[in-house]
């Protein structure tokens, strides 16, 4: 049995999470911005399916980017040279979540539902959740969000309605955050498209350690712009 956690109960220890499912910890709780904001600093994360009671997890080992192992693909950098594509933050963020709903090809439905979408929209409204969006002919194709807390960019999810569009948007993503000296992008579980893109696995533990360092950092200002350079 995992734990029950009741409104004001405290997470346990991600040590506590099961092998099978790989960081299965907690159910139950709350969405509110206390309790989302106090589970990424301990390395926590909520995934559940609509109707169903809130789920909470820690893989162990942990994906993750860090930002200065970036790799940039030949194809892809032939495509961020274009110059055919603008890179917005934060200036449409219901619709980039909105659009990461979205079903998709082979999959039956998404874990994106309404309690979820409402929760990131109030952290979005703190300024701690952002969006990077992807914009061609000024229609968005494609994007991603997450939270930022410290030195620390906990990713979410990411879509693309043309392609390489989410990496366009990763790819400014990563370069900005080396510049704002971003020590960790969480990725949270393993795929193929991620480690193309240079994530990684790292163990649990080093994860929770690198938490503990990198969010006690301050917060980045509420909107995000970007300053580094454009590809050229």
């Amino acid at each position: 049995m995992i734990p029950l956690l009741a409104s004001h109960t405290a997470f346990p220890r991600v040590e506590m999470a099961l092998s099978k499912p790989n960081g299965l910890l907690a159910m139950g709780g709350d969405l509110s911005p206390h309790r989302l904001l106090t589970a990424y600093r301990q390395g926590i994360f909520p995934w559940f399916n609509e109707g169903e009671p809130i789920l909470w997890w820690s893989p162990d080992p942990r994906m993750v980017l860090f930002p200065s192992e970036l790799k940039i693909s030949r194809s892809l950098n032939r495509t961020l040279k274009k110059g055919h594509y603008v890179v917005r933050t934060d200036s449409h963020f219901s619709q980039v979540i909105q659009s990461c709903a979205a079903p998709r090809k082979g999959q039956p439905g998404t874990w994106i539902h309404p309690e979820m979408i409402s929760a990131y929209m109030t952290l979005h409204e703190m300024g701690l959740a952002h969006s990077v969006e992807t914009w061609v002919n000024e229609e968005l194709v494609g994007g991603l969000y997450g939270v930022a807390l410290g030195k620390v960019f906990f990713g979410e999810s990411m879509f693309s309605c043309v392609p390489d569009a989410s990496k366009i948007a990763f790819a400014h993503l990563v370069m900005q955050l080396e510049r704002w000296h971003f020590g960790l992008i969480d990725c949270q579980l393993k795929t193929a498209h991620l480690a193309s893109l240079g994530a990684r696995e790292i163990p649990r533990a080093e994860f929770s350690q690198r938490l503990c360092e990198l969010t006690a950092y301050p917060k980045q200002p509420e909107k995000w712009y970007f300053d580094y350079e454009p590809i050229r």
